[in-house]
């Protein structure tokens, strides 16, 4: 079958970039060989955040004497939550086969691998075309050490959201994204949980100032952190790490392996294409293009930024190059959060990047606690923390609290249009707000 696109992979970067190819006259094949919507609704931020909707209520129904609501009762069922997150997850998927099946999409449900260059075999098939793109998303990593392919109690972050049961004690080996999501979900529902991580400190993609905040925040809640432990082995239902040239154990009943993720490139028979990749995933230019033209690798395959809505922008950038469209599309510029309770989000550069590249920053700090809206809201835990160059130009915020992605978004948007403090200090905000906090940090920074 000849085509103009061949897509390999149904996540966000797959059904996004159909749809938009799609609606661009092109015809498309794509190729799925497992459920409709890829990681991201199946495995990861969609029942995730379910969870932590569930959690989030959880939290509040706790603190309810403090905005005077007595005697409210708490009876958590894990077996309804996971209801709920399940049937969340069909509505969705149902939603991407709908997406899949208008005129112009062909939706493939199969294995695909490389024949050659422009041709793909999905189910036996042949199909041919002149531009491929590879949106395979990735896999769950795992550490080498003892214990870890014998032991039944460690999971990982599937086979946590699969679980039909809690466990009453879980170690953490990771304090990235998965790792902090899961660390606050499952002490909400009641599990005893600590996190051990191997780093200096949680969430390396935010400033230092905020991580380190978040982290004693999310402790303060009652999960237990071993910071700069390394993980040697999992042995007789302990967590065994050496920490400050000691060994040390925790006891657990489960050990989530949050220690990232890989691209999934398993398959793809990528040699037979000419395409280059490494463990670290598949080599792509600004243009998502590989070293064979006509050929793109989007989203966590390429393992430039493993979001879902990366995926989606690369996806759209990569058909626009294909059509030889130019768009105004700043993949440099890529806004994430991290679901924790409370939440973060950063966008842009940290200060201790800056120092790393020379360059020349000034910051400026705004914090929840002299917000009247977020003490209005109950939610008095929280910084925003914004970062300016030279010029004045905004290159990074970062902020944990209440709605932190809803305020790292508004800067996100600047940031594409190279907007300045000053610029944003003389935005009318709507008072009260928590995004007030952003025009408080811009008014500071173009004060000087």
């Amino acid at each position: 079958m000849n085509t103009d696109l061949i897509i390999i992979g149904s996540g966000p970067g797959g059904y996004r970039t159909a749809e938009y190819a799609a609606q661009n006259g092109m015809n498309v094949v794509i190729a799925e060989r497992a459920d409709l919507g890829g990681t991201c609704l199946n495995k990861g931020c969609i029942p995730t955040k379910a969870y932590a909707r569930n959690a989030g209520i959880i939290d509040t129904l706790r603190n309810s004497e403090a905005f005077g609501v007595g005697g409210a009762s708490l009876d958590f069922s894990f077996a309804r939550a996971a209801e709920r997150k399940d049937s969340i997850v069909a509505t969705l998927r149902s939603g991407v086969e709908s997406l899949l099946s208008v005129p112009g999409i062909t939706l493939i449900r199969g294995e695909a691998h490389f024949k050659d260059a422009r041709t793909v075999e999905i189910n036996g098939e042949e199909h041919t075309a002149p531009a491929i793109i590879i949106a395979t998303g990735s896999v769950p990593k795992t550490l080498h050490i003892e214990g870890i392919g014998d032991s039944t109690m460690v999971w990982t972050s599937d086979q946590m959201l699969a679980a039909t049961a809690l466990p009453r004690r879980v170690c953490i080996v990771g304090a990235g994204v998965i790792g902090m999501e899961f660390a606050c979900i499952l002490s909400s529902f009641g599990c005893e949980v600590t996190v051990v991580e191997y780093l200096k400190e949680c969430l390396p993609m935010l400033d230092g100032d905020v991580a380190k905040r978040l982290r004693k925040a999310v402790e303060r809640r009652g999960v237990k952190f071993f910071m700069q432990s390394a993980v040697e082995a999992v042995r007789g239902g302990s967590v065994i790490f050496s920490r400050k040239g000691k060994q040390e154990a925790v006891e657990a009943d489960r050990v989530l392996m949050a220690v990232g993720r890989k691209p999934a490139i398993n398959g793809l028979n990528l040699e037979a294409a000419g395409v280059e990749y490494s463990p670290k995933g598949i080599t792509a230019d600004g243009n998502l293009q590989t070293n064979v033209p006509g050929i793109y690798a989007i989203g966590d395959v390429n393992a430039r930024q493993m979001l879902a809505h990366a995926a989606t922008m690369q996806g759209i950038h990569a058909v626009n190059h294909i059509l030889g469209r130019a768009d105004s599309i700043r993949l440099d510029i890529m806004p994430s959060a991290i679901f924790t309770h409370p939440e973060a989000a950063c966008v842009g550069i940290t200060e201790e990047a800056c120092k790393v590249q020379g360059i020349t920053c000034r910051t400026a700090r705004a914090n929840y606690r002299a917000n009247g809206k977020a003490l209005a809201m109950g939610e008095a835990e929280g910084m925003v923390k914004m970062l300016a160059d030279e010029r004045g130009r905004i290159i990074g915020c970062h902020a944990y609290g209440a709605h932190s992605a809803d305020i790292i978004q508004e800067v996100s948007a600047l940031m594409c249009r190279d907007t300045t403090a000053a610029q944003l200090a003389d935005i009318t905000h709507i008072h009260p707000t928590l995004s007030e906090m952003v025009q408080e940090c811009a008014a500071a920074l173009a004060a000087g």
